[in-house]
């Protein structure tokens, strides 16, 4: 929403709801006891009665939900089918207002200031709210307009994480892991300190390779496969991730709202390279104005017996999340054309385009045909890329420097001087 706000030259606004879970009414009965301190006396035996959700509830954030929705809805939001923390708000003769919520983060953008400044107005005036005006940062990441870019980074919380894993004076390093290196299964018993160090570190940079890191995003998921019993090797090869960070702490991703670029995704895959598992890995990106909106690294659930199959499960897996890109962009009425779709393997295209049954093809799980439903209908149109100029293998395996920072540029990651 924040690229198509760059796209469109939107006005953007946010807010910040406080105490949001105990907006959320209850429809269940439930009774807790009366809090240490705030007992009536004389009454302490009695528990209290319920009326709205507490922090720690289980149906806490469904309850929050559903009365957002009905406060949404008096303002005549109606909530995306396509994403439910999407509100969009269109009365006749009026511009669209456009609301992005995830719990008590929110922000209101749409082309025309009165318009997105009246509708705030009138959801302050049902919840508590603290104003922030233009915002500067949204779910830790922080958002710096320059002209009709945007650009996105989560310096501040990268920061916290490299003291809390003890890096402040590390070493930098140039790539997120060496080229070539293979993480072993550890086959010693588990051990608990290690076992809790590790998943603290790997869990700082999974979030981060959500918002605002495509380019660790290989290296992490790799090493988070081994998140239940993670050896020593493991762990060190985590805190080597920090060490590229600390060289790469000003990067940003960056959306360019003047180059009317539309969406076009790419893909790729490294057949086999588990040795252990022989499972492949898939790897591909969404961009939109320039920059990346959406990336997945991640290990096939099934054993590729070529490498055209490996090709063709990635193309599916991409081809799903366009779909979805579509739906969303279609509630909010853009009409797109098919979406181009880049691929180094021939044969994985002819494969989708071309639906028929070859010997290569008819082990392939059925519901990766669902590449070939969406080139029929037109939804996308598959194009041919030189393998050795994808820059979806960043997305893939570990590369030497020379051609990771050859890709990453190509991702439009931009870094300030001085970084590596």
């Amino acid at each position: 929403m924040l690229v198509l706000a760059a796209l469109e030259n939107w006005y953007i606004t946010g807010l910040n709801v406080q105490s949001t879970y105990l907006y959320g009414k209850l429809d269940e009965e439930i009774y807790m006891e009366q809090p240490k301190g705030f007992a009536v006396p004389r009454q302490e035996h009695k528990v209290l009665h319920l009326w709205h959700a507490l922090y720690g509830l289980k149906q806490a954030g469904l309850a929050l939900w559903h009365t957002l929705d009905e406060s949404l809805k008096e303002l005549r939001f109606e909530c995306l089918k396509s994403e439910a923390g999407i509100f969009f708000y269109k009365k006749k003769d009026t511009n669209i207002v456009i609301s992005i919520i995830y719990v008590d983060d929110t922000l209101f953008c749409g082309p025309n200031k009165a318009v997105v400044d009246a509708i705030k107005a009138q959801f302050i005036c049902k919840w508590e709210c603290r104003d922030l005006g233009e915002p500067n940062e949204f779910l830790q990441m922080r958002i710096t307009h320059k002209g009709h870019a945007i650009h996105l980074d989560q310096c501040v919380y990268l920061q916290k994480v490299v003291e809390h894993c003890g890096m402040l004076n590390a070493k930098s390093a140039s790539t997120p892991l060496l080229a070539g290196y293979y993480a072993a299964k550890n086959t010693e018993p588990v051990d608990a300190d290690l076992h809790s160090h590790f998943q603290t570190v790997i869990g700082f940079l999974l979030y981060l390779i959500l918002d605002t890191r495509p380019n660790i995003a290989f290296a992490v998921t790799y090493l988070s496969c081994h998140a239940v019993n993670p050896s020593q090797d493991h762990l060190n090869k985590a805190l080597y991730i920090c060490r590229y960070l600390i060289g790469t702490s000003t990067y940003s991703l960056v959306y360019n709202g003047g180059s009317g670029a539309g969406l076009i995704a790419c893909t790729d895959s490294d057949w086999g390279s588990d040795p252990t598992s022989r499972l492949s890995q898939t790897g591909f990106y969404l961009k939109l104005a320039d920059g990346l909106i959406s990336w997945t690294s991640c290990a096939q659930e099934t054993i590729a017996y070529l490498s055209t199959e490996a090709e063709y499960m990635a193309l599916s897996d991409c081809a799903h999340q366009v779909t979805w890109i579509q739906s969303l962009l279609s509630e909010l009425g853009y009409k797109l054309k098919a979406i181009p779709i880049c691929s180094d393997n021939q044969g994985s295209i002819f494969m989708a385009s071309n639906p028929v049954t070859e010997p290569c093809s008819k082990y392939i799980n059925i519901c990766y045909h669902k590449i070939r439903k969406s080139v029929a209908k037109g939804n996308v149109e598959l194009f041919f890329i030189d393998g050795a100029e994808n820059p979806a293998n960043l997305l893939t395996k570990n590369l030497p420097r020379e051609n990771f920072a050859k890709f990453r540029a190509q991702l439009d990651l931009q870094f300030s001087s001085g970084s590596i």
